[in-house]
Order: C-alpha cells, then structure tokens, then sequence
C-alpha cells in the first residue's frame, strides 16, 4: 500500500486584496467575507480566493453607501444562478453547486429545460496523477481565452468542464453532459458549454482568506493491523475477472490508499467483487450463453470467459475480493487504461435473505450503509447518487454511494448540507437503478478527488481493504494472479490458531450478523492449513450453491433451458 502524492498550491493574495481594496476600499476581503458568509456559510474558511458569480463588487459599494442596508448580503447579487444548493469552504479548499435554469439566462440559446447543476471549485491541494485517458482537448470559443488566459476546456468524464490558474489557484467549472444529444435526461454538451462560459465570465472573487500553510502535506492514510486473518485474503488491485476489461485491457494496478476511511457498511463480513459478471450478473452487454439448469436455477456463462454462473445472486458471499474499477462498462473513466469502466467499487453486504423462496433474488434494505468520513452530503431530492464530500488539511475527497433507495434517503433527510459524521448511518443498502430491483443487492461506492484537470474518479480497491482490515482488526492476504499468497517477508503466516492469540473486537458497531447461513471448512493459504475463522470473517455461500456445485462434480446432467435473462 502507497499514500497518495498531494502538493499544496501557492495563493498569491497579496493581488487578490490590492485589486479589492483599489475596487471598493481598505480591508475589503474582511467586510466582504462578513457580508456573503451570510449566503456562503463558513466562506473565510477557504484558504484560496473564492469564485463564484456573484456581485460582490456592487455589495461592497452598496454596503459602504448603505444603499441596502442590512439586507446587503441577498441572493439578489447572484448572477444568473440561483442560490447554491451546495457550499463547501475548508482547509483543502472550496467547491460550490448553483442551479441554473436556461429561462433564467436570456439569450443563451440554451434549449434544455430542466434544473442544470454547475459545480465550481478552487483547490488548495491537488492530487498528482497521470494525464486521464480519453480527455479531449477542446478549442476555447468566444473570445473566453483573452479574458481568462490560459484557459482549457476539457471533456472528460461525462462532462464538459473549464479549468483554469488565477491568483496562482487551479479553479475548475464543470457541467454533466451527453457528447451528442440529450441521453438519461443529460443535456447536450453543446448547451453546457454555453452555460459555462456565462458563469465563468460572471465568477468575482466572493470571500476566502489567507491561512498559514507551511511544509509538505503528509497523508497519514495507512493504518494496518499487525495480526494475520485467518480467512480474509483479495486479488490485487487490477486483477479482474477474466475477459472482463474494457477493450481487452486490464484494470488499474494502484495500491494508493487515499484516505484513512470507515467501512462505508456497518456490519461485517462484507464482500467486494462484480455484481455484472458473478452469479446472476448481466454481463454487462457482452453476451451470456445458456448452460441450462439444474432444478429450477438456470446456469450460465458470459461469453467473455468460461466462468459458471448460476442465476442465484445469494452466492456472491465468498472471499477472496475481487478489483471491478474499470471493469466493462460504458462510463468514462480518466484513471482507467482504456478511457471507459466501472467507476468503482461493488460490495456486498454480509448476508442474503430470500424474501420467496427459490426467487434467488436478495431482500434489500437488510443492512446499514455509514458515512466514510466527516463530511458534507452533496444530493438534490430524488437523486440517486449520495456524495460525501470530506475537506481537511491534508485531503480533499469525494466518496459516492449507489443503489441505495431515493425515498428513503429523502425521508431521511440525506440532502445537500447535512453535515455527517464518519460512522453515521445514512441508508440502506438496495437494488435500486432508476427503479427498484434493477440490479443486485450491493453497495457501490468511489471516490474521486481534485487534479489539475478538475475532479477524477480513482481506484478505492485498496483505500477499501485497508478500511475493513482496521474493521475486523485483522490483516488480509493479498493473492497472484494465479491464486498463490503475496510473500509477507518476515512475518509468516501463523501455521495454528494459537499462534494467532485472541483476535481483537471489532471496531464500533461492527457486529456479527445474527445467522450467517452455510458456514465452509477453513480454507488453506498458500498450503498452510488457515486458523479457525473469526465469526466476523467467516464466508458464506447459500444452499443453491452447494447443492450445484456438489451435483456438477457428480456429473449431473443439467437440463437446457432459456438464457437466464
């Protein structure tokens, strides 16, 4: 496991404060983090000059004339955006999201009529990472690159997005957007574009203040039990299934750990591996081939490998893990070899339950799903995306989580600004894609943080095995390609139980769960027979499963049937 490479980017306030001072009087970044911390809460807490489009020049002049009072502060100076449905100010930075309305912005020519959601931020540190694949480089149109030199517009990621260098802070604008038409009620990158460049050549500096910054930025993310688990081992970083890339590439081999988080479920044993191309999976588009049945459960293959399937997802209950960042999929991913994949992470939860029997289909909502770190909720109403966005001296992240249900967490008041704190239980897990039971029953989590090139998403792999390793106080054992342990050096692993001694509780509200079905004989690591498994760690594979795979090394004919689809 590596930590991730932060720099922290020089400000040069001094230009700031002159050209405010000059503009509108002494001690004007003072008076106007006072007046817009009415609207932008905790804006002194950004260490980098605050952009937004906003009018604080005109609030400073009429607060000083006294034009409007007490009442200097309205989202009346707003520009063409109404106020922020999301406001972040802290040590690592700021990040703003306003609703834009094209009926609001006459003139634009902007022809989507739904809420357009821009995302702003300034970053005081930035995350070292190679040039993203797939990023296209765009012309700069309008004359945007004389007002604002150096200016980039970049696609990448879904979204058409600007960035840009002033008072010595990386800044990016970016707008989700469907490169050819309107798709899943994205607009067009044609109109975001348009969008973009108003707000951009609407953004005044809006608050912030100068915060002593010395030294390099440590990112203290890596904390590992010393005692060995008896049980929990996982593929490396990158290893995915076979023939289950994008493009015929493999995934994303980095063991950076980017931040020191909280399992993001409640309870262990927790399983990460494919949700597409594992039991039940829909192998994502590439083609499935029927193998028949044995009794009623339909068995299967994808066509990209030889793998058997069985149309049961109560089987995914298993160590090892299993990478999936840039599984196949058709999402843009900048850290991804072919530019496309899964963008993070599937894991499953300790238990299935069966609400009708023989349905082979997960009863969700059965386990809690907890906040990572502190931090700010980032979600409008009816999304079905929860962001998690976490703001310290020493990191800067954004941990998204899917597949939970939208009326719950509205019910539950999961929206934009609730602050949470690491731990917190904030859903259930669930099946949900733009309807109940679309998928299986599963968590997706990922995590992007800030670049040069706005935000991107990383691989959480290892950020996740190093979390449930704190989670069962225990150390896992990573695998080769071809199954055999990693060497651990100096430290083998113990060949008893007793040379392990007593495994510690585990961490906060952790806990067993309560019947954890079929529980398998100990495994054997690398030829050394594995310890009695801790009752937090212990596998769990269903009835079907057994009942298959003891009927096919019996050389039981199955019986053909349709595909399982």
């Amino acid at each position: 496991m590596r930590t991730p490479h932060i720099v922290r980017t020089p400000v040069d306030w001094s230009e700031v404060t002159d050209q405010l001072d000059q503009e509108t009087g002494p001690r004007s970044i003072e008076h106007l983090n006072l007046a817009t911390g009415k609207l932008f809460a905790n804006i002194a807490a950004s260490p980098v000059p605050v952009l937004l489009p906003f009018n604080s020049v005109q609030l400073l002049r009429d607060a000083a004339n006294g034009t409007n009072g007490a009442n200097h502060a309205a989202a009346s100076y707003l520009i063409e955006v109404r106020p922020a449905s999301f406001f972040q100010a802290g040590p690592g930075g700021y990040d703003a999201v306003f609703s834009v309305y094209a009926k609001d912005m006459p003139g634009s020519d902007v022809s989507y009529p739904e809420r357009i959601d821009v995302h702003i931020s300034g970053s005081a540190l930035l995350y070292e990472l190679d040039e993203p694949a797939g990023m296209i480089g765009w012309p700069v149109n309008g004359g945007l690159g004389t007002d604002i030199p150096g200016i980039k517009r970049l696609y990448l990621e879904s979204g058409v997005r600007y960035t840009f260098v002033r008072y010595g802070v990386p800044y990016v604008v970016s707008i989700e957007c469907h490169d050819g038409g309107r798709r899943f009620h994205k607009m067009s990158c044609r109109d975001a574009d348009k969008v973009a460049v108003r707000v951009l050549r609407s953004l005044q500096v809006t608050g912030g203040a100068p915060q002593p910054q010395t030294g390099p930025v440590v990112a203290d993310t890596i904390d590992r039990p010393q005692t060995p688990s008896p049980v929990f081992t996982y593929h490396s970083p990158g290893d995915l299934l076979s023939g289950t890339g994008m493009r015929g590439h493999a995934g994303r081999a980095d063991y950076t750990v980017y931040s020191k988080i909280r399992f993001p479920l409640a309870e262990a044993p927790a399983f990460a591996n494919s949700q597409s191309f594992l039991h039940w999976g829909d192998c994502d588009q590439t083609g499935r081939v029927s193998l028949g049945a044995l009794g009623k459960t339909a068995l299967y293959r994808c066509r990209v490998n030889g793998q058997l399937l069985v149309a049961d997802e109560s089987v995914n209950y298993a160590y090892p893990w299993r990478d999936n960042f840039c599984e196949h999929r058709y999402f843009y991913v900048g850290e991804c070899p072919a530019g496309l994949g899964h963008q993070g992470q599937d894991i499953r939860p300790s238990s299935c339950t069966q609400r009708i029997e023989g349905a082979n289909r997960c009863e969700p909502y059965q386990h809690d799903v907890v906040a990572a770190r502190d931090g700010i909720v980032l979600r409008a109403p009816g999304d079905i995306a929860l962001h998690i966005l976490t703001n310290t001296a020493n990191e800067r992240v954004r941990f998204r989580y899917l597949h939970m249900y939208p009326k719950y967490l509205d019910q539950d008041g999961i929206l934009s600004g609730r602050v949470v704190r690491e731990g917190d239980v904030i859903g259930k897990v669930g099946n949900y894609q733009r309807r109940e039971r679309a998928t299986t029953y599963h968590l997706h989590f990922d995590m992007q943080v800030p670049t040069k090139y706005g935000w991107v998403f990383v691989n959480p792999y290892m950020t996740l095995v190093a979390a449930y390793e704190r989670a069962i106080n225990a150390r896992g054992r990573e695998l080769l390609p071809d199954g055999s342990p990693v060497a651990i050096g100096a430290t083998p692993l113990p060949a008893s139980a007793d040379a392990l001694g007593a495994l510690p509780a585990p961490l906060g509200p952790l806990q067993p769960p309560a019947a954890l079905g079929r529980i398998p004989a100990p495994a054997t690591l690398g030829g050394i027979p594995a310890p009695a498994a801790n009752p937090i760690e212990i596998e769990i594979q269903s009835d079907t499963f057994h009942r298959i795979t003891s009927e096919m090394a019996g050389n039981a004919r199955p019986r053909r049937t349709a595909d399982p689809d």
